[in-house]
């Protein structure tokens, strides 16, 4: 049902550097910078696995709330990987890799903050 989305970031580069690197064992990378002259010279670029589909923008703008984006991992031990390298990255714990039955029985995620404090989750759906 979604086809993208986007966050505002307060440091396009330090959320760049973070994201380039929690949601690399997933797979994904920044695949493509809008050109300046189309964005009114904010920095925007788009992360996905073959075409952007998450995508930062770089604002003034401080958001009232936290947003919650959670990325599809392709099994467990991506979910893994990806919590590791969130950590790794400057990302705070928000939750460690594991179960979460109450969603449903196989439910397996991890949850991390990025540097603008959004809750940043990777999933799986799969039984083990």
């Amino acid at each position: 049902m979604i086809d993208h989305l986007g966050i505002n970031v307060a440091d396009f580069d330090a959320s760049k550097a973070f994201y380039d690197q929690a949601i690399a064992p997933l797979g994904a990378s920044l695949i493509y910078m809008v050109p300046l002259e189309y964005t009114g010279g904010a920095k925007v670029g788009g992360y996905g696995r073959d075409r952007p589909v998450f995508w930062l923008q770089a604002s003034d703008d401080k958001p009232r709330t936290h947003q919650h984006v959670a990325f599809t991992a392709r099994s467990r031990a991506e979910v893994d990987a990806f919590h590791a390298a969130a950590l790794a990255a400057g990302g705070k714990d928000n939750g460690g890799p594991g179960l979460r039955p109450h969603y449903h029985a196989d439910y397996y995620g991890a949850f991390v903050l990025d540097p603008d404090g959004n809750n940043v989750e990777a999933v799986c759906h799969a039984p083990e």
